[in-house]
């Protein structure tokens, strides 16, 4: 995918494991709410009080004193110390809930089937696929031979390892993990003939990468790699040569490296280096494999370089030099290369709006600023990102507010000679189940296939696995999420196999749609178990806010139930409203769960993230004190049992929101928060600082200050005001939390 290409560093890291968390969601929201507004019982030991060390802060004219600025160091046995008492003194305060964790653990456990797997997806002559083994916590990367046949795959190659169709396991994160106590496996990358993968680990929480290269041949690891701080990798087309970047010191992916497998050479001389602060870098191969892409990106402009990877002397050459608020994503396809810009004039002029257009311009004339323009926006359809093959243009939509995949056939393209609007191109837009469903991409490597496979889910739709045959326009269910042990005395089933209640067909307009095979496949839902309605929200200044609201037909009860209120309004990134099984232990116990789609985040307008963000991030605050406050007067969430969750910079959003309205929440989590707004960006040093101050402002110019100060998490915590309770989740090591 084009957009692939933009290095995503954003403050959402999540170090620990989702069910776990689930657990403690539920048993914290119902002590804590419990215990709001009263005393602490005599059992439980009280909250640890941390040590004051003056330590006085100064901009622009203004002095303040930050006694915890010591925490800073966390390596100092005080901080370490303190942060045992805390973790005690939140088992304490959890104790009379052991129970409960423990049934709703048996609870989460027991909805899981005993194996999870993906379908195989043929790239080459492999099928490749994974799967958690039973027992096991994390997942195995394997692949089998195989070719096609009439129909199905049978087993067929001249290269053959041990026995024909054997599995092979090409990486096992539970091995790594066993060995070192952790492992975060941050990209893998198989080499064009299949030969070598190339993938990244960390074993210590730091995160910081080590590049590895293992022969798939012989199932060994290359030892004299092992180079430390890569983020993002890829190969050339001999599978020989491979690229890579590194950080810098707080993290900054800055340089591009080259190393060709076998050679003795010393890779410490970059073939590019990107000394503007505020820009990273990232690299991607085209679907076609025959371009690396070298994509130096801030929040907001990029600039790209390529490479031939198929003639590795013609060196790098830059696209478009970068402009302010300007970004490019480029794609190749037999001698064109196909560019995604927010500019109707790439190059010229920073644009008046962040609506995407689709251009191109041959290989030949890569230096020039002439770009035509192919696709072009409507007032209804916003494009988002695109992928290519061989024989099809795919484009990712916001289509009158909803998330919407086409294919467009390449030939259109290619004949296209002025510019035009995407209902003018005869598109195949992919069936969805409904309007709230979200549609993200599968792996996709071939890029001479006809068929696309992508994941479709809904708040009240378990996962499937769809793939669309472009040339044919149908489609068929691979997979689905399977859930057993769920509520209502009402069975869920996959896909084969009887139904479950409530099915949603082929298309929202036909009760049947026919495939190749005479079958009826469908996806299933918990539509008639749990609702889920979208409401606008009337903001402070008239705006309307979108709401998501789920919730159990029969457990929830208007004016009485307990409600979750989630929120991030960050980088122009739509909040997460996918299936989540372990949400089914909250809402049969009455909850109501909410997604508050506020400014600052992903919208079909371009501009809702603007009006979010830098100077304007107290809309998406009041957004979110709004959405809370339509829960309550609605009926929805009883007055006294509301609280909400933040991840990251969206602890940003639910913190500030509790400062300012304390009485709203009775309780909080808040994962991996940036809370210290104002002082972290005042340090350039601190990793993503400078990144960040497109998002949120830099408080070294005055204006940004003040305004950074009215909502900064840390620097406005009310005084003399039961606040509601919260558990903070956070990681040792985690360079983003500050």
């Amino acid at each position: 995918m084009a957009s692939s290409a933009f290095i995503s560093i954003k403050r959402t890291k999540i170090p620990f494991s989702l069910n776990s968390f689930s657990i403690i969601k539920f048993t914290l929201f119902s002590t804590l709410i419990k215990n709001h507004h009263q005393k602490i019982s005599p059992q439980i030991t009280s909250p640890p009080v941390p040590k004051k060390l003056p330590f006085t802060v100064s901009a622009h004219g203004v002095t303040w004193n930050d006694p915890y600025h010591w925490m800073r160091k966390t390596n100092d046995p005080d901080f370490i110390n303190y942060l045992q008492q805390e973790n005690l003194y939140a088992q304490s305060f959890m104790k009379d809930t052991e129970e409960m964790q423990k049934s709703l653990f048996s609870e989460m456990i027991s909805r899981m089937p005993s194996k999870i797997s993906t379908p195989p997806e043929l790239w080459g002559p492999w099928l490749y696929y994974q799967y958690i083994p039973e027992g096991k916590e994390f997942p195995v990367l394997c692949r089998k031979l195989a070719a096609e046949s009439k129909g199905w795959m049978k087993t067929v190659s001249s290269y053959v390892i041990g026995v024909a169709g054997k599995e092979q396991i090409l990486l096992d994160w539970n091995e790594i993990a066993e060995r070192y106590g952790y492992v975060h496996v941050g990209t893998c990358r198989v080499s064009p003939d299949h030969n070598y993968l190339a993938y990244t680990i960390d074993v210590t929480g730091s995160e910081q990468f080590v590049l590895q290269i293992k022969d798939l041949r012989n199932d060994c690891v290359l030892p004299t790699l092992g180079v430390e701080g890569v983020v993002s990798v890829e190969w050339a087309q001999d599978s020989c040569t491979f690229f890579y970047t590194l950080s810098d010191q707080n993290q900054r992916p800055y340089r591009v490296h080259c190393i060709k497998l076998g050679s003795d050479s010393v890779h410490n001389v970059p073939l590019f280096v990107e000394n503007d602060s505020s820009f990273c870098v990232d690299i991607a191969s085209t679907k076609d494999g025959k371009f690396i892409t070298v994509n130096s990106n801030s929040r907001t402009s990029s600039e790209v370089y390529v490479i031939n990877a198929t003639n590795l002397q013609t060196g790098i050459q830059r696209f478009c030099k970068r402009v302010s608020g300007v970004q490019y994503f480029l794609e190749h396809h037999h001698g064109f290369f196909y560019v995604l810009t927010n500019s109707p004039n790439a190059g010229e002029e920073s644009p008046l709006s962040g609506e995407y257009y689709l251009a191109r311009c041959p290989v030949e004339n890569l230096q020039s600023t002439c770009l035509q323009n192919i696709i072009e926006p409507s007032e209804d359809i916003f494009i988002q990102d695109m992928d290519m093959f061989n024989e099809h243009l795919v484009l990712f939509l916001n289509k009158e507010g909803s998330s919407s995949i086409c294919s467009v056939d390449m030939r259109t393209i290619i004949n296209c000679e002025e510019q035009m609007k995407i209902d003018g191109l005869n598109p195949w837009f992919f069936p969805l189940p409904s309007d709230m469903c979200t549609i993200a991409p599968g792996s996709n490597h071939d890029f001479t296939r006809s068929v696309y496979r992508a994941v479709v889910s809904s708040p009240v739709m378990p996962d499937v696995i769809v793939d669309y045959d472009m040339s044919r326009r149908t489609f068929s269910v691979i997979h689905q999420e399977e859930v057993i042990n769920v509520s209502h005395n009402t069975k869920y089933h996959s896909n084969n196999g009887e139904r479950s209640r409530n099915e949603f067909l082929g298309t929202p307009l036909k009760k049947e749609h026919k495939i190749q095979n005479n079958g009826v496949h469908r996806w299933s839902d918990f539509a008639e178990i749990y609702s889920c309605q979208e409401k606008e929200v009337i903001s402070h200044d008239g705006e309307r806010i979108p709401l998501t609201i789920l919730f159990s037909r029969k457990a929830h009860k208007k004016g009485q139930s307990p409600g979750l209120l989630h929120g991030y309004g960050a980088y122009g990134e739509v909040l997460d409203k996918s299936w989540c099984v372990d949400r089914l232990s909250l809402l049969d116990r009455g909850w109501l769960i909410a997604f508050a789609d506020v400014r600052g985040g992903g919208a079909p307008d371009p501009s809702w993230h603007k009006s979010g963000s830098g100077m304007n991030k107290l809309n998406s605050v009041s957004d979110f004190i709004s959405c809370g406050k339509y829960l309550v007067s609605e009926g929805y969430v009883h007055q006294h049992r509301l609280g909400a969750v933040g991840v990251s910079a969206g602890s940003l959003l639910v913190s500030a929101a509790i400062n300012m309205h304390p009485e709203l929440f009775q309780a909080a989590i808040l994962k991996v928060p940036f809370l210290d707004v104002c002082s972290s960006l005042l340090d350039p040093t601190l990793p993503l600082t400078v990144l960040d101050y497109e998002e949120f402002g830099n408080p070294q110019l005055h204006a940004h200050f003040e305004y950074i100060l009215k909502y900064s998490p840390y620097d406005n915590i009310p005084e003399g005001v039961c606040c509601p309770s919260m558990l903070v989740k956070a990681s040792l090591n985690d360079s983003s939390l500050f």
